[in-house]
């Protein structure tokens, strides 16, 4: 199985900057597209960016120019780098995985949730 854990949220002014890291506990990235969603109270949770094995990129328009989806293999980490942050940014931010192929370990889930990091914008 696999466990993701996510860290570095917190409070941070308008215009500040803050990096997000995922943490995998197994080496996955061959075997699973990794995202980051956030979700803001009262509205559903929203992708706001994803990254493919071979280091393919895609964000939500919101956070174009702005986030920056990374990987590090052999730290077996993700990082969501923000910039410019803004209110509207305020969410909890979940680390996920979800499965690019079929032929998985056994017992393997298609698809893993990190338990999520609270990060607030505000002066």
């Amino acid at each position: 199985q696999v466990q993701l854990v996510e860290s570095g949220g917190g409070l941070v002014q308008p215009g500040g900057s803050l990096r997000l890291p995922c943490a995998t506990s197994r080496t996955i990235f061959f075997l699973y597209i990794m995202n980051w969603y956030r979700q803001a109270p009262g509205k559903q949770r929203e992708l706001v960016a994803t990254i493919t094995y071979d280091r393919s990129t895609n964000y939500t328009d919101s956070v174009k120019g702005r986030f920056t989806i990374s990987m590090e293999n052999i730290k077996n980490r993700v990082y969501l780098q923000m910039n410019s942050l803004k209110p509207e940014d305020t969410a909890v931010y979940y680390c996920n995985a979800r499965a690019a192929r079929t032929d998985l370990p056994h017992n393997w889930s298609s698809e893993y949730w990190g338990q999520g990091t609270q990060v607030t914008v505000s002066s």
